[in-house]
């Protein structure tokens, strides 16, 4: 789990990938003559801070975020969010500034729910700041922030040492309503003729969603994709023999919501892992689904 660790520790809240995006390429830099299969990258100013790996002939593109929730910093230290962050009082924040380094205390006004950034000077407007990452793993769990969505992309370069044919994209801007999923999902339409499409992220635990109860294959959140589609999967999940459980939700996203309101006929069905204290400074995962997931989306890329 170290690559994990060390994904969790890097700031990108929505809007800032490109940091992420350097630590993809110069990872798969290092690592690609090992796979078995070395990717074409698309990484031009086309698709600005996302990133295409290609293998082989594809068929099947997985879809996984880059962006973590966060604040920016407004003005005299107050903060705004970035997409939906479960912030509480006292969370450590950190970022950086034209001044320096930055570790400070959330303060959450008990009245009005305005947040600000308990800091010994002004910070930068417009600065951003996450979570700090205080990344533990124990027996059976990972606990960090940002495993939404670290893990996805963890388990995306997992599933790229042994991938022969299809698309991983790497997406921007998820946590705070998306943008990047539809030019990608032009590229990969009208050049590929990509039609179907995993989405590669995590979910939340619920009376349904259980720990160590498998990957989370969704049937439906705010959005509803073909069923069809998510019957096929569903088939294919039940001869894999790696375990999985059904989620059924009436709100919530994903990358999956740009593809279906895309003018591109591409499939999409989400392929999550569970946590608990989703968005938060400590969200919790179990390394048996974490697997699960890993091993689930790669036998769909080979499948489907």
């Amino acid at each position: 789990m170290e690559l994990l660790k060390e994904l969790c520790g890097i700031h990108a809240p929505s809007g800032e990938e490109y940091k992420l995006k350097e630590f993809i390429l110069e990872y798969v830099q290092n690592h690609k003559l090992n796979w078995k299969v070395q990717p074409t990258v698309v990484d031009d100013n086309d698709i600005q801070d996302c990133i295409l790996l290609v293998f082989g002939k594809p068929h099947t593109a997985i879809f996984v975020h880059m962006d973590s929730v966060g604040f920016t910093v407004r003005y005299n230290n107050e903060l705004i969010k970035i997409g939906s962050p479960d912030a509480k009082n006292n969370d450590t924040l950190v970022g950086k500034d034209s001044h320096g380094k930055i570790e400070c205390k959330l303060n959450i006004e008990h009245n009005s729910g305005s947040m600000k950034c308990n800091f010994s000077r002004t910070i930068d407007v417009g600065t951003s700041l996450t979570f700090k990452n205080k990344f533990k793993s124990t027996g059976k769990y990972i606990e960090s922030c940002s495993l939404d969505n670290r893990l996805g992309i963890r388990n995306a370069l997992a599933i790229a040492e042994t991938m022969e044919s299809g698309i991983i994209a790497f997406t921007c801007w998820e946590e705070h309503g998306g943008g990047s999923v539809s030019i990608l999902s032009k590229i990969i339409y009208e050049n590929f003729n990509i039609q179907k499409a995993i989405i590669l992220d995590t979910t939340w635990v619920s009376e349904g969603v259980k720990h160590d109860g498998g990957a989370v294959i969704s049937i439906r959140d705010q959005y509803i994709p073909r069923r069809k589609f998510i019957n096929e999967v569903i088939y294919l999940a039940k001869n894999s023999n790696i375990p999985y459980q059904l989620e059924v939700e009436d709100s919530g996203g994903s990358d999956g919501s740009e593809i279906q309101k895309s003018p591109y006929p591409i499939d999409w069905c989400f392929i999550g892992i569970p946590t608990t204290n989703p968005h938060s400074a400590n969200e919790i995962a179990s390394k048996k689904d974490i697997e699960s997931n890993e091993k689930l989306c790669k036998y769909l890329m080979e499948n489907l």
